[in-house]
């Protein structure tokens, strides 16, 4: 999963104002929504991401995302609408997908720093994390978005999802796997966001 839709030579800063709308089309996303907001929802601190998760290997990433969602119908006073397919005019915000927040967890660490721990094939584990701290407000008409991903390419280096040294690994030691995020009534993921008002 690449951390952005376009290509480019070297890595850019402007990831973080890109559109996500590319990474929720894709098929190894998963994401939630609000309904649209009848008021505005403020954030102010750390957000938490609580997953339940399995793994069909012994190593992976896991990236949350905080999203704000734009209204389908939304742009900016005074802009114009580019009635052509040319390059130029305003980009079009409605739907608009404005990364807030993001961070990523290499599952091995996801007990300890210090003592990395493979995980055991298709068991269910918690994996927990902080994401950096938010202030953010997200406003009425608008919906918040949770992305979770397992990769996000060049921002963090590709896991080969496997339980090896990734410094001393080789091509053959990469290898697919198939993650589940849980979010039933038995094994409930949450993310738990820093409500203010």
């Amino acid at each position: 999963m690449p951390y952005t839709e376009n290509v480019h030579f070297t890595r850019t800063r402007d990831y973080m104002t890109d559109d996500q709308r590319f990474a929720s089309r894709r098929t190894d996303v998963i994401s939630f929504e609000t309904d649209v907001l009848t008021s505005d929802l403020t954030l102010g601190g750390t957000v938490v991401a609580d997953l339940l998760a399995s793994i069909s290997t012994t190593d992976a990433d896991f990236v949350v995302k905080v999203i704000d969602v734009f209204p389908d119908d939304f742009k900016y006073a005074g802009a114009t609408t580019n009635q052509s397919r040319d390059a130029g005019g305003p980009y079009p915000m409605g739907g608009y997908q404005m990364l807030v927040r993001g961070e990523i967890m290499r599952g091995r660490f996801r007990k300890s720093f210090a003592i990395p721990e493979a995980f055991k094939p298709n068991k269910i584990e918690r994996v927990k994390f902080e994401l950096p701290d938010v202030a953010h407000t997200f406003q009425k008409g608008h919906k918040l978005m949770i992305q979770i991903q397992s990769s996000w390419f060049p921002l963090a280096d590709r896991n080969p999802q496997k339980f090896v040294n990734i410094y001393e690994c080789d091509d053959s030691d990469f290898q697919k796997a198939a993650i589940r995020i849980y979010h039933d009534g038995t094994n409930s993921s949450s993310i738990i966001l820093p409500v203010l008002k």
